[in-house]
């Protein structure tokens, strides 16, 4: 015996998949796009991420490596390293922080205008890697930390996809626009 699964027939609404630019005159029609401001917002952002050059040990090589012609960061829309913090909006945390390295990274995160990203890049910046003493301290205790690179010191391929997911994240976010105005 074979069972079949039954499913009424569904009616067709009238409307329901027309397109919604139906008012576009004939000679736009292939060249109007609709999205949301938060979208438009958001795609602006992740597309220009200028990072912050701080590098305190060994991962700042593999940092520097990035921006050369081997790897090419300027691809991903990141090209530009800002030497202030005033002008960037990623601050790349390459090596060990010390204690006394600390309140100046605090400083230059607070200096840095909204909305603003930190990537954590090698083990000692994480987690003090293989310098676990007392005068190291893990970045995400210092300051807030969106994406952590591991490795000791990590290849500049980690920092790339670390750069693409900060992007899908920005490109994610909710209420940009609101924020943007100061609504939210």
């Amino acid at each position: 015996m074979d069972l079949k699964e039954y499913r009424p027939q569904l009616e067709e609404v009238p409307g329901l998949f027309d397109r919604i630019d139906g008012d576009v005159p004939p000679e736009l029609a292939e060249t109007v796009l609709t999205t949301t401001v938060d979208m438009a917002i958001n795609w602006a952002r992740k597309n220009s991420i200028w990072p912050m050059a701080f590098g305190l040990a060994c991962c700042a090589i593999e940092m520097m490596a990035v921006v050369g012609p081997r790897f090419d960061l300027s691809r991903f829309g990141a090209e530009v390293f800002r030497g202030s913090p005033r002008q960037a909006d990623l601050m790349i945390i390459a090596g060990r922080v010390s204690n006394k390295m600390a309140p100046v990274v605090q400083k230059l995160y607070q200096q840095m205008p909204e909305p603003r990203w930190v990537i954590s890049m090698g083990a000692c910046a994480t987690s003090t890697g293989v310098f676990s003493n007392y005068a190291l301290i893990p970045v995400n205790q210092i300051i807030p930390v969106d994406i952590y690179v591991p490795g000791c010191p990590p290849r500049p391929e980690q920092l790339i996809y670390a750069i693409t997911l900060l992007q899908k994240k920005i490109e994610s976010s909710r209420g940009t626009a609101l924020k943007v105005l100061n609504l939210a």
